[in-house]
């Protein structure tokens, strides 16, 4: 289980390869939602998103020996290019197993950061825990987890850890801080960094409609999973149910999940881009779609966003940007 050891251990190994990502505002932001809004832009951190922190984190922790043999990840995109480049910075190889309709910019960049990529048929039923088992026998990987996963958690958390210093320095001590929600891996090290070094932030889970699973589990006390596939518009952070480990420090730490529409998503997505010059995916932009559209469900007068990943396909973009004025 991961904890504040763990993650300022990993801030420690982090020093000098994770990029201290800045704590953006916007008079116009602010307007819009009511009240201050402080943006952290994970979207600027190292292949895009903000798992290049859990991915450094884990290969970093591993025994040289065990590293030495290679990773292997399974991912839809970010944590795919988080432990990609990690593993080429430790000069070990990368096996990632990626859904053959992801967005092809996150294949093509994990590629390209030296990694070799699987692809399988998600729609199709192909199941990516048979062919990941299968190599991990045939080659001696270390599966690196995208969430569920101690190391990596830990490595999220130092996100965190930044928020609470920057937001100090600032004035800033107490606010609703909201986490873009998958798994859990970034919302329960957020939770866990905040807790020992800013007790009065509460996080806040934010997920797409149609894949609350977060939300509903939080509201039932126990984990509930989503019954669709793992596709739509916020594609990095459709996950089936939060993870074992990551709930129960969530339902601990967490206050009520949000969930918001991809109409709501779309339309942060074109304001970040207006008012911060910041571009955002659609699962990267959640957060701050909760902070601009649904103000009514938060308390204080500032809000802490992360903007956790920038990774979106050209044509989509364009398509979001032509959709209207924000």
């Amino acid at each position: 289980m991961s904890d504040i050891a763990m993650i300022e251990a990993a801030a420690e190994r982090a020093r000098g390869h994770v990029r201290r990502t800045p704590l953006l505002s916007s008079p116009f932001l602010d307007e819009m939602a009511g009240r201050q809004v402080l943006v952290k832009a994970e979207c600027l951190q190292h292949t895009g998103s903000f798992k290049f922190r859990g991915g450094w984190s884990a290969l970093s922790g591993l025994e040289p020996s065990v590293r030495a043999k290679g990773v292997l990840a399974f991912s839809s995109g970010n944590h795919a290019q988080g432990v990609a480049l990690a593993a080429r910075l430790h000069g070990v190889p990368a096996t990632i197993i990626m859904p053959a309709d992801a967005p092809a910019l996150k294949i093509d960049n994990t590629r390209g950061l030296g990694a070799e990529v699987v692809l399988y048929d998600r729609a199709g039923g192909e199941d990516r825990n048979e062919i990941g088992a299968r190599m991990q026998g045939e080659r001696g990987l270390t599966l690196i987890k995208p969430f569920d996963e101690p190391l990596v958690i830990a490595g999220q958390g130092t996100c965190g850890l930044e928020i609470a210093e920057q937001a100090a320095g600032i004035g800033v001590t107490g606010a609703e801080v909201l986490t873009c929600c998958g798994g859990g891996g970034l919302t329960s090290g957020i939770a866990l960094a905040l807790q020992a070094h800013a007790p009065a932030m509460r996080v806040r889970p934010v997920e797409p409609e149609g894949f609350d699973d977060t939300a509903r589990s939080l509201a039932a006390g126990r984990i509930v999973a989503n019954t669709g596939t793992e596709s739509g518009f916020c594609d990095a952070i459709l996950t089936p149910s939060p993870g074992q480990i990551t709930f129960p420090v969530m339902a601990a730490r967490c206050g009520p999940g949000l969930v918001v529409s991809d109409a709501e998503v779309r339309a942060a997505m074109r304001a970040a881009f207006l008012r911060l010059k910041l571009v955002l995916e659609p699962g990267g932009a959640v957060a701050l779609a909760a902070a601009l559209y649904h103000g009514a469900a938060l308390a204080g007068d500032t809000v802490i966003v992360t903007a956790s990943g920038g990774n979106v396909d050209a044509a989509l973009y364009a398509e979001v940007l032509s959709d209207g004025p924000d």
